[in-house]
């Protein structure tokens, strides 16, 4: 049994048992590949793959246990090359990002600079999106962290450490009635056009506070780009609800921009990885320099929790910044 053999099964399975498009990615030819699978299958005495003719036509009972305990074994190669690296090159590899347009216009960038200050021979690479693609680019190893507010889709080989909590505001021109306002009400919001982050998710903080409020929000214009929302605010189309974070007040002195502390609950944001990830020495020290209370004991003892339940349990009572 070979760990070529494994990952070879283990890829055909990624590309829908189609071995053509596997050896084209593996860059290696399909008689090779086919040739390869045959004999592991003829060593272990067991079928992996049903086949229709020479093409593989779905997994066997029994094989759908092997590729599971082939994928752990290949992660485990990983790791060991990955703990090798760690003793032999500790300020050399790559860390790869994954997180929501706010997170990585307002917050991550003072961040991110001192980070490569610190470890310039680290190869980074950021990626935006969405709540749900982030969590899922690190969990399929596409990204080794997710930093994000959302944790709808968060699965239980995940593990989610809050950072810290951030609030919507309510941003107006200021000849706008509600510019004189000293506190605004849901009731007030909802008379008003509103330009917004989106409001298509039902668990979403911004349309459970209306649903709780019993009322109806007319959005007009939603996005997941607040500088968009700052833009169509100026140009009349609605009232802004947009992160705090995300309003300066020197660059947006355009606005009178209303607190909204009292309308929607704080968001906590999250960094978010996957159990299975090897955190190298310079991961560590990302996450502390993001959040200074993960610090590296505090993360390790946070990994050792069963559910994502205990770990936040385990900040009952913890007062996180406030962005």
């Amino acid at each position: 049994m070979k760990l070529q053999q494994l990952r070879y099964i283990v890829e055909v399975v990624n590309n829908d048992l189609n071995v053509s498009l596997t050896s084209e990615k593996l860059y290696t030819s399909q008689p090779g590949i086919s040739k390869q699978i045959k004999l592991l299958e003829d060593e272990l005495g067991v079928q992996i793959f049903t086949r229709v003719g020479k093409h593989l036509s779905e997994v066997t009972p029994v094989g759908e246990k092997i590729i599971a305990l082939a994928k752990e074994i290949l992660n485990k190669s990983k790791d060991i090359k990955i703990i090798a690296k760690e003793f032999s090159q500790p300020n050399q590899g790559s860390l790869t990002i994954t997180t929501t347009y706010t997170q990585a216009r307002y917050t991550l960038p003072v961040v991110i600079q001192k980070f490569m200050q610190q470890y310039p021979h680290i190869i980074l690479h950021m990626e935006q999106g969405s709540s749900k693609q982030c969590l899922l680019q690190a969990q399929t190893g596409q990204a080794d962290f997710a930093i994000i507010t959302d944790l709808s889709q968060l699965s239980d080989d995940m593990i989610a450490l809050p950072c810290y909590h951030w609030n919507q505001a309510v941003i107006v021109m200021k000849d706008h009635p509600l510019a004189k306002s000293n506190m605004i009400s849901i009731e007030e919001l909802s008379k008003y056009p509103l330009v917004s982050y989106d409001f298509s998710n039902d668990g979403s903080d911004l349309n459970q506070a209306f649903i709780n409020a019993k009322q109806l929000p007319n959005i007009v214009f939603s996005t997941t780009d607040a500088d968009l929302i700052k833009t169509y605010v100026k140009l009349g189309v609605g009232v802004g609800i947009v992160a705090k974070m995300a309003v300066n007040e020197n660059i947006d002195s355009d606005f009178v921009v209303l607190n909204a502390g009292h309308i929607f609950p704080y968001s906590t944001t999250y960094i978010a990885f996957a159990r299975s990830l090897f955190l190298r020495s310079y991961m560590y020290d990302f996450i502390s320099q993001f959040s200074p209370h993960l610090n590296r004991q505090t993360v390790d003892r946070l990994i050792l929790c069963d559910n994502n339940v205990e770990v936040q349990a385990m900040f009952n009572g913890v007062k996180l910044p406030i962005c």
